[in-house]
């Protein structure tokens, strides 16, 4: 941070903890306790940055996780115009996928663009067989649960729920204004 940034009351977001990621195993066992199951589906959403350099590092880091065997890759782009690389193991292994999901953000942050980070989320499905996902916000360096209903509402109480399932298994945002509707995130919806 520069001395004009300091004078004028400006300050640089902490880096992102990606290391937290690995904790998930962990909630996920806690979550399947109470009847959740992963999907074996995650989902790493960043801005566009100017310029292909942001595409040939998502080219790279979808050939390294397409070369293990069961995993696949796509691409998305939602309506609010977020990109979205989603990964999908065929095993449903979680510990893997997050390795996959730690692996993108890494090479994200590597090639300077940690800053066009926004969430990752791993998704599940409820004991009642609808979507869930543990979304992690990279600027807060916290998780929240995201239970998404039709018609673009959530079910409040299912989130509240879950968060206290969790809560000693990964570090969960407080501030419920910061727990976003995540709507056409894939896998949910």
């Amino acid at each position: 941070m520069g001395i004009f940034d300091s004078i004028l009351g400006r300050s640089k977001p902490p880096p992102a903890d990606l290391d937290v990621l690995f904790a998930v195993p962990q909630a996920v066992i806690s979550l399947q306790t109470q009847g959740f199951a992963p999907t074996g589906s995650g989902s790493v959403c960043f801005r566009d940055v100017e310029g292909n350099a942001d595409d040939v590092v998502m080219a790279e880091a979808e050939q390294l996780i397409s070369s293990s065997p069961g995993s696949t890759v796509t691409r998305s782009e939602d309506r609010f115009g977020f990109h979205w690389l989603t990964v999908t193991r065929a095993d449903a292994d979680v510990s893997g996928l997050v390795t996959d999901l730690h692996a993108v953000n890494s090479s994200l942050v590597d090639a300077g663009f940690g800053s066009a980070l926004l969430c990752s989320t791993v998704t599940f499905t409820t004991p009642a067989g609808k979507p869930y996902a543990l979304v992690y916000l990279y600027k807060q360096g916290t998780f929240y649960p995201f239970a998404p209903e039709t018609g673009e509402r959530r079910d409040n109480a299912l989130e509240l729920q879950t968060r206290g399932l969790i809560a000693d298994d990964v570090p969960v945002e407080q501030d419920l204004t910061k727990w976003l509707a995540i709507w056409g995130a894939p896998g949910l919806g």
